[in-house]
Parts: C-alpha cells; structure tokens; sequence
C-alpha cells in the first residue's frame, strides 16, 4: 500500500494521474486520509476476497485508463481484473509482489497444493495475459520461475523503492534515546519489521547471543509487530540465553520514533527466510545504514554488488557470520559501508526511480505490437 501510494504521488507530480480500486470496506480508517483518488468497493467476502462489484466497475471504468497495475494474485481481483479488462481491450500489467517465490511452496506444502488446482485456470492465465509482469528484483523474476512447471510471462524488472527519510538526524536520533535511555551508549544493532517466524527473529536471537560476548556494549533493538503470538517464546529463549537484559522491544514504531531508531544504529539485520523486498532495508539504506541480511531477501544482490552490506544464508552459522564479520570491521569501514548503502538508495530504491522505472516499462511496451488474445 505504501509503494502504490508513493508512485501515486510522484507520478501526480509528473502530470500523471492514478487512482485506485480496492476491495477494501470504504468506511477503513486509513483510506479517510488516502492522498490519492481511491474507489473502494468493499467489503469483500471470505479469504479470497470475492466481490461481485470489481468486474463490472472494470467494464464500465477500464477504458478511461491507459494502463492498469494489478497488485498481487491469490485472490479474486486478479481472476476478476483478467476477465474484465480483456473484454474491453486495456493492457494491464501485474506486480506480484514476491508470491510467487517457491519458499511458500517448501513451508506451506498444502496450500501450495490447493493453489494448483486453480493456477491453470486463473492465475496462469492472469499473468500469461499481461502486457508484462514486473518484479523488483533479478532475484523474485529468478525465484518466480521456480513455483509452478506450467509458466509463461513476459518478465520486466523494475525499480521499487520509498520515500527519502526527514533529514534532521541528531534531533530524531535524541528524541528515540530519550524515549529509551537505556540504549545510550550502546551500538545498536536494529530489527525493524514483523516479529514473524518468516523473517527468521529465532536466528537473530540465537546469533546475537552466540557474538554479544565479542563486544559488551552490543545491543539488539527488536521493533515491530507481533501479529502471531511468538514475541513471547522469543523473549523466553533470550532469557535461556542468558541476553534478555542485552535485548529490547518497544514494538511497532511510527513515523518520528521509527526514523530515530535508525538513525540511533549502527546496521540493519534481517535474517529472512523470505523477503521479497523488503521497505525497512530501503529506509535503511536511505539513512545511510548498512544492512546484513540473508540471501533470501531477494535485492541481496544488489547489496552485495554495491558494498552497502553484508550477506549471508538464513541459517543460524549464516546468521552469526553476519554479526561476526560486522564486528570485525574497522570504525572507518564502517563509515564507507553507510556512505555506499546511501548511494545505494539515491541510485536505485527511490519514489523517483520508482515511478521513472515504470513510466520506461508503459512507453516501451506501448511502442510494441499487440500480443495475440488467448481463450
């Protein structure tokens, strides 16, 4: 929602303009101060998101537009999208936003299964019809090709990416310090993100325990959600590791708050076992922070080649050899790795080359010939 909304408003700023379609209930709190034009025609019913007003507002609508992004597959907006906008004849182009990536296959091998038995029919046919289907990342197009044998798209990576950060960094760096006095002081190693069980916190702990002796004033600041449960179980194998006073949770963190974190660390850690972009390594990056993360976040080879972080497997040994070989560089390394991860951002991951990346995408494909329909 945060990408669309960003693009949404630098495209608005290059005399472009776009609007939304939700299956959302139009009464949800945040679409009351959504800055774009927004139609929302939810609610929508059960986990498929069924909602038998998106394909006629598509056949009376679909033609006012001269391109149409469709967020996502899995659900029925996609199914409904393919249908509706083939009859009236407007491309449509699909991001799908890492689902496609086979660790969901390898973890949940059931619904993977329940997935087949509508993929040739729907899904299939909802990106095999696509003016072009983007990724972005080298890796998410890579991965993609990976979940079901029955594939055909036309690939396109483009740039994604978030807005710049405020840059009065000592002011929200002593804001964050002051609400948390005891991170004083410390270097401060920074999660931010949902506590998940995707996204690999039980390695975090374990590795950060298995280093924290190398350095005492070493501290691990856990943010985010827990929208599962586990934060418990992870406090109590922090405490079993003897480094629950070495760790901190202050929970989601919003605007001001969350910006002093990063500006309060010294690196990003995201151990995922499954990240297909990942907004908080771009806001990492964009403060100048280098980020160690595991090579299931799909831009770790864009890290990697710009020098702006460290990479490693999301393993426990992997896990550790990130920590290990953060502590092992030099205070002037370090520096020159923060000052690559911000050139990193301003090159690759900003609103700007974001919505540049995919006017190229539009204008390139509408130079080509159409593709013939398929039944």
């Amino acid at each position: 929602m945060e990408g669309v909304r960003q693009r949404g408003l630098r495209l608005a700023q290059l005399g472009h303009s776009a609007e939304i379609v939700t299956l959302d209930d139009p009464h949800r709190e945040f679409l009351r101060s959504f800055p774009l034009t927004v139609y929302a025609l939810g609610p929508s019913r059960g986990s498929y998101a069924y909602n038998s007003k998106l394909a006629p507002w598509l056949m009376a609508h679909g033609r006012d537009y001269d391109a149409v992004f469709i967020h996502g597959v899995w659900q029925y907006h996609s199914y409904a999208a393919r249908r509706a906008l083939r009859k009236v004849g407007v491309p449509y182009y699909v991001f799908t936003h890492g689902m496609l990536d086979p660790w969901f296959k390898r973890t949940y091998p059931l619904k993977h299964l329940k997935k087949w038995l509508y993929w040739p029919w729907a899904d299939y046919r909802v990106l095999r019809d696509a003016r072009a289907v983007l990724f972005t990342s080298e890796e998410e197009r890579l991965q993609a090709r990976r979940s079901f044998w029955l594939y055909r798209v036309e690939e396109q990576v483009v740039a994604y990416g978030t807005s710049s950060p405020p840059y009065n960094s000592e002011e929200l760096r002593e804001g964050f310090l002051a609400a948390h006095p005891q991170l004083r002081e410390r270097r401060i190693l920074l999660f931010l993100g949902r506590v998940h069980q995707k996204k690999g916190c039980d390695l975090l702990i374990q590795a950060f325990a298995d280093v924290a002796v190398l350095e005492r004033a070493l501290h691990l600041v856990i943010a985010g959600p827990d929208q599962t449960g586990w934060a418990n179980e992870l406090r109590e194998l922090a405490r079993d590791l003897g480094v629950a006073n070495r760790i901190s949770w202050p929970g989601m963190l919003r605007d001001e708050m969350k910006w002093g974190a990063f500006y309060s660390a010294e690196a990003f850690v995201l151990p995922s076992h499954q990240e297909n972009f990942g907004i908080a390594v771009a806001e990492a990056l964009a403060c100048g922070l280098p980020v160690l993360i595991s090579d299931k976040v799909n831009i770790w080879r864009e890290i990697r080649s710009a020098l702006a972080g460290l990479v490693a497997p999301d393993t426990l040994q992997g896990t550790s050899q990130l920590l290990r070989e953060w502590l092992e560089l030099t205070s002037v390394q370090r520096e020159a790795m923060g000052g690559r991860a911000r050139e990193l951002f301003r090159r690759r991951f900003t609103v700007s080359a974001m919505a540049d990346s995919l006017l190229s995408v539009v204008r390139e494909y509408d130079r080509r010939p159409a593709v013939p329909d398929h039944p």
